[in-house]
């Protein structure tokens, strides 16, 4: 029985690695054009692309798997998931939502878009209810509310990774909802803050809060500035990389955290063990 299945696999798998993987790809695209763009109500051609009208889908392969995007890249950037296709792709495209703001959506959830600013949609937040208006408030964050009473520096109010918080001087306290942080006054956020103050080690996790948020790595992962125990450092969520000293925090550019990233990526993880091991050898 299994010579039988090797008669018939070998040279087919032979066949296969003799090709490049962009034939592989386009004989992927063609074997699966039924279920990838299968008929559109409207009828009209259900490769088009619902972003530009010119480009024709096709099936890509990329870093976090396969997906289908538009031939006219980079000037068209339309992305659909993997074996979505016909009217459910057309819904959930890119939708514009006026003033040149985009809603989109990505690997970690959908987002508003204009130019090279972005803002997640916040999970309380209903998709349906994601106007060019509320777009704007989210892409204009971080709000500041005023200088304190005490210290005269900004308490500020914005959304996080781990939701809505306050921020003044460099501690933090959680807010209830995203409403909240265009609607906490003065006197609110003072009192917030002092709570969160006295609550000890609660604190500690809401101030783990980002000095900045600058954008998305390549990966699709979010690039943060945060501050550390030995100094701020830039950090996508995996790899975490020290800015260079002297460095101003609120002023990093994306490009230049997207290069340290990468170069503490390829540089693999520190070596542990190291004194214990000479330890032993010296014996």
């Amino acid at each position: 029985m299994l010579d039988a299945f090797w008669r018939d696999f070998k040279p087919k798998a032979g066949e296969v690695m003799d090709q490049k993987p962009s034939e592989i790809t386009q004989s992927l695209d063609e074997f699966l054009a039924p279920w990838l763009y299968p008929p559109r109500k409207d009828g009209t051609d259900p490769r088009q692309c619902p972003q530009c009208g010119k480009g024709q889908l096709s099936l890509r392969g990329g870093k976090f798997g396969a997906f289908v995007a538009c031939s006219n890249y980079p000037d068209c950037k339309y992305t659909q998931k993997f074996g979505q296709g016909g009217d459910q792709a057309q819904g959930e495209g890119p939708q514009e939502l006026g003033d040149g703001i985009m809603l989109k959506t990505g690997r970690f959830g959908p987002y508003v878009e204009r130019g090279e600013k972005r803002a997640s949609i916040p999970k309380d937040v209903p998709l349906e209810d994601v106007t060019a208006g509320v777009a704007e408030r989210l892409l204009s964050l971080p709000r500041e509310i005023g200088p304190h009473p005490e210290s005269g520096k900004p308490i500020t109010a914005s959304i996080g990774r781990y939701g809505p918080y306050l921020a003044h001087d460099g501690k933090y306290a959680k807010l209830g909802s995203t409403a909240e942080v265009f609607e906490t006054g003065m006197n609110a956020a003072v009192a917030k803050l002092a709570d969160a103050a006295s609550g000890g080690g609660r604190q500690r996790s809401a101030s783990r809060e980002p000095i900045a948020v600058l954008g998305q790595h390549p990966n699709g992962k979010d690039v943060k500035v945060m501050a550390g125990r030995y100094g701020p450092y830039v950090s996508d969520g995996t790899t975490h990389a020290t800015l260079p000293k002297g460095a101003d925090p609120k002023a990093v550019a994306l490009d230049e955290a997207v290069r340290l990233i990468d170069e503490k990526a390829a540089k693999g993880p520190a070596k542990k063990g190291g004194r214990r091991g000479a330890r032993r050898s010296s014996r």
